[in-house]
């Protein structure tokens, strides 16, 4: 419930200083610090908004226990603004090893705490103490390996470039985060809480792998991008690469998840969360697509077109609202086919305007992953029946699907894709 609050107040904090300063490649230490004090008077403000309106929130889902709840959990914010320039200063050192040292570590310690705590019977205080320690130990460890020290100095001319940028990334941010969390609010007014249980089981299925790659994605494109901002014909060249790489791991991840979902669920879940792994079967291959709308979505940014990205962003929204309004009133199931047609569809928005900067034509970067797409679409369907075919038994099923869908994909991969399979394994060799 308060996770809308403070995924709000974290794309407030950020304001798109952080992509604003990858980008520039003049940045300089004053650039830093201006971010930096920046970022943690945003939180400070917000953690003082959220802890006034505190027991607003409370009485508007009528828990008491929220008011000193969101007092609790919204310091995270202040805690997480530390972090924003030294990860920054890594990612524009293509540091990503230090980051997911930091993103480990934290998360093995959040865990320990939360599971003592609980063990101890501190019930949903476990889960606030997991939230602040894992944010003050990723806090403490990047800014331990980053080194970097804030100088006395807050620049109005570096705060006019970096605000200038990162503010229509900021409202592309929070029109994207309302967004995100409107099939929450919708399918729990709308529907019984059966069916809110099936959704959100699926989406946190389906979800999860998809925006860890995305993420991932993000991180290392963004900044290498940044880098080749002036040099056209490179950036094409990798962008190209990029999304057919990308494809290649996205691609039989997500129709993996998709195929083995009803065995699995069953297995783990039980046969009354059914529902769920035909919610899974469409919303993992609407989410499949997801790390090849942040690639394009980042040439936007390295090019500096900022304002088209919010533009693209609208646009996307308007039409998802239209696509939810009609499938809401046919049922769940419905609605997750809309956000599979959604994603379809911003698709070939953002392409269509990464073709207008880079020169690349859509149908040149449809050509890169169209074939790992039936690739992947043939060897999960064969999976699938084969393992029906032979089995009953749930185990069996998902290995037999798993190892079947891993054989037949990898052949074909290896005999059609010889140029990219020879890439990765290079890279993975100097590794």
């Amino acid at each position: 419930m308060l996770a809308i609050f403070i995924a709000i107040g974290q794309v407030f904090i950020d304001s798109g200083f952080s992509s604003a300063l990858i980008r520039k490649n003049d940045r300089s230490n004053i650039d830093y610090s201006t971010a930096f004090y920046f970022n943690i008077f945003v939180a400070v403000i917000f953690y003082i908004v959220l802890f006034i309106t505190s027991p607003f929130i409370s009485d508007f889902y009528q828990q008491p226990e929220l008011t000193s709840l969101t007092k609790v959990i919204g310091l995270s914010l202040i805690i997480n603004s530390f972090t924003l320039v030294p990860r920054t200063i890594l990612t524009v050192s293509m540091n990503f090893k230090a980051q997911a040292k930091a993103s480990i570590c934290s998360v093995i310690i959040g865990g320990v705490i939360a599971l003592t705590l609980a063990k101890c019977g501190y019930g949903v205080w476990a889960l606030v103490a997991q939230t602040l320690s894992m944010a003050l130990c990723n806090a403490v460890f990047l800014n331990v390996v980053a080194k970097w020290i804030p100088s006395l100095n807050f620049s109005k001319e570096s705060f006019s470039y970096l605000f200038g940028f990162g503010g229509k990334l900021l409202a592309s941010g929070l029109l994207d985060t309302a967004y995100n969390n409107l099939y929450q609010i919708v399918i729990g007014k709308k529907f019984d809480v059966v069916n809110v249980g099936q959704y959100t089981q699926a989406n946190q299925i389906s979800s999860i792998p998809a925006m860890t790659m995305t993420n991932v994605i993000q991180r290392v494109t963004y900044p290498m991008f940044s880098h080749m901002q002036d040099n056209h014909k490179k950036m094409q060249e990798y962008y190209l690469l990029t999304i057919k790489v990308a494809a290649l791991f996205i691609f039989p991840l997500m129709a993996g998840i998709a195929i083995i979902s009803k065995p699995l669920i069953h297995m783990f879940l039980g046969s009354q969360w059914g529902e769920a792994s035909n919610l899974i079967m469409v919303l993992a291959f609407a989410y499949m697509l997801y790390p090849i709308h942040a690639i394009n979505l980042n040439i936007l940014q390295v090019k500096g077109r900022s304002d088209l990205f919010l533009k693209l962003e609208v646009i996307k929204k308007i039409l998802g609202l239209a696509i939810i309004a009609i499938t809401m009133q046919v049922g769940i199931l419905y609605m997750c086919i809309g956000l599979l047609f959604h994603s379809y569809i911003s698709l070939i928005l953002n392409t269509y305007y990464t073709e207008k900067l880079t020169g690349l034509k859509i149908k040149n970067q449809v050509k890169e992953i169209f074939p790992i797409w039936i690739i992947t679409l043939i060897s999960s369907f064969i999976a699938w029946t084969s393992a029906n075919y032979l089995s009953e038994a749930d185990t069996i099923q998902v290995i037999s699907m798993i190892c079947i869908a891993v054989v037949i994909y990898l052949t074909l991969i290896c005999l059609t894709q010889k140029k990219v399979v020879k890439i990765i394994l290079s890279i993975k060799n100097q590794g």
